[in-house]
């Protein structure tokens, strides 16, 4: 087991102040203090070589998370036990055994080539020369980086300063990444190549992989299995699935048109979701499906038909809606 969490909590202590004069001298004279819950009785394991997606709204407490799991946070209560070292303890071979990269915060030097910090990882986590020459060499030409390693990294752009975090992240060949939005900001080619990095390295490494995001489309590709949280409490834990199966109740008809029907004739059919013609999007119950199918081509101009699963991030959508009424 690369990583266990039982019954983790994380709560804060958070200063509340009136506003104006007389609420700042009442808040010196009788502090008041409230407590908000960013985790709330999490547990959950992952295996050696996962790759598991972690999702769940803004303020779900994925980043709290994160961070107890690396030892940046001390947890409330609960327990965390991460190739057999206690985060929170911060040992030397524990830190050389992980990483983090947040899409939102760097670790490169502004005003040097990322280059300068490759080499200052490798000061710091102790790597031999010889492996350090041709690890990154590795990460260069999978990244296609070459020409931009000894270039200021406030000259780079997004996608390329986050190919620099990556490869400096990894220099060290940790067991343990924890990557939080890593795509973020990104436009679809450069999500693409960062995600093809992040399965390489999990594949040839075998890796654990925590992978937190706002894109469905970096869990669908990466994740086979992923956890779900919001308000700090765990929702779903499993394979995906499984959880489009668990929660969507229905399927789409994606349909093609040989000639023009007027929308309410879908209506016996199911919910028309999107028409464009000759293409119209037909939600139906799960079950009849193949039957509606079957209605479609029977009774309509059908050229094409295709049944398909609900997008991920309608389910997850659907998921915390229901939560939230």
């Amino acid at each position: 087991m690369a990583i266990s969490v039982s019954h983790l909590v994380k709560h804060y202590r958070i200063h509340k102040k009136e506003p104006g004069f007389l609420g700042s001298v009442s808040s010196l004279l009788s502090p008041h203090y409230e407590q908000v819950s960013a985790v709330e009785d999490i547990s959950f394991s992952i295996d050696e070589g996962e790759l598991v997606g972690f999702i769940g709204p803004n303020g779900a407490g994925k980043t709290t998370t994160l961070k107890c799991l690396t030892g940046l946070l001390y947890p409330t209560s609960g327990s965390i036990d991460i190739l057999g070292y206690i985060p929170y303890e911060r040992k030397t071979p524990y830190l050389k055994s992980i990483t983090l990269v947040m899409g939102q915060k760097n670790q490169l030097w502004w005003d040097l080539p990322a280059a300068d910090t490759f080499l200052l990882n490798k000061e710091i986590y102790e790597i031999p020369d010889v492996q350090y020459k041709k690890t990154l060499a590795e990460y260069v030409e999978l990244m296609e980086v070459e020409n931009l390693i000894n270039v200021q990294v406030r000259k780079l752009s997004l996608g390329e300063r986050m190919k620099m975090e990556l490869i400096a992240a990894l220099l060290h060949k940790p067991k343990i990444l924890f990557l939080d939005e890593p795509t973020i900001g990104l436009d679809v080619v450069m999500q693409k190549k960062i995600r093809d990095f992040i399965r390489i390295y999990n594949k040839q490494n075998r890796s654990t992989v925590l992978l937190t995001t706002h894109y469905m489309e970096d869990v669908r590709q990466l994740a086979s299995r992923i956890i779900i949280i919001d308000h700090g409490k765990l929702l779903y834990d499993g394979k995906l699935d499984k959880l489009v199966k668990q929660y969507a109740s229905y399927k789409i008809l994606s349909i093609i048109l040989g000639s023009y029907i007027h929308p309410d004739a879908f209506k016996e059919i199911g919910d028309l979701v999107d028409y464009n013609f000759p293409r119209a999007i037909v939600r139906v119950p799960r079950g009849g499906s193949n039957m509606a199918a079957a209605q479609l081509l029977q009774k309509f101009p059908v050229e094409d038909l295709n049944i398909e699963e609900p997008n991920i991030e309608d389910i997850v959508r659907d998921i915390f809606t229901k939560i939230q009424k």
